[in-house]
């Protein structure tokens, strides 16, 4: 089944722990992690890590298959890891540190939010080599919480606005449709990873919550 239930040291917001790509995905160091489970739902490589010395991966970085993007906070230590792993890493300079939360990624494009520099929103363009528009989802800031995207689809808080569905549709070029997870909860992107071969969602997650992800990122 593509799309699966799990959690963390029984915590179900598997997003803010950890983050996706088609070819690796990132968890966090000391949490009871089952890496099969990960390794086969979303069949890519497992990086156990911390970022910025936290186990907060998911806020803390966004990326797609080019690299992640995160904060300058990152401790060398970690940079080695990722790229010894084979993972590119821009350490952006910036006041914003939690760019899992402020940065929404596949491998066609970006949405960012509007709290960053001209300068910092071409600097991630270049990088992840995807055009970046900035924008918000349902009026919030934290596109990469209250979304999950895929090169398959994406999925977006259900309080989003028909403009914002238009600009995350045409700068991701996939679809999108609305949905929550974790009984109830609209920011998704707190919820799950996903990447172009499954998902792995917050265990609490309800059957017809799994069939929105499974619908909208284009596993059905």
């Amino acid at each position: 089944m593509p799309v699966s239930r799990g959690s963390f040291n029984r915590i179900p917001y598997i997003g803010v722990f950890a983050m996706a790509a088609d070819k690796f995905v990132l968890a966090p160091k000391g949490f009871n992690v089952k890496e099969r489970v990960i390794a086969e739902s979303l069949e890519a490589k497992v990086i156990k890590v911390s970022i910025c010395n936290s186990p907060l991966i998911g806020a803390l970085a966004a990326g797609n298959s080019r690299g992640i993007v995160t904060s300058d906070l990152l401790e060398r230590e970690e940079e080695k890891i990722l790229v010894d792993s084979g993972v590119n890493v821009l350490c952006l300079k910036s006041k914003l540190t939690a760019m899992g939360n402020l940065l929404l990624v596949n491998d066609e494009g970006a949405i960012a939010s509007p709290d960053f520099s001209k300068e910092e929103i071409s600097r991630i363009s270049e990088f992840l080599d995807v055009p970046v528009e900035q924008g918000t989802i349902a009026g919030l800031k934290n596109v990469g919480a209250a979304a999950v995207a895929t090169n398959k689809g994406v999925l977006l808080h259900p309080d989003v606005t028909p403009e914002e569905v238009e600009l995350v549709e045409r700068v991701l070029r996939v679809p999108a449709d609305i949905g929550t997870a974790c009984r109830g909860v609209k920011y998704v992107g707190i919820c799950a990873i996903a990447n172009s071969y499954g998902a792995l969602v917050g265990d609490t997650s309800t059957g017809p919550e799994l069939g929105r992800f499974e619908s909208a990122l284009g596993f059905i």
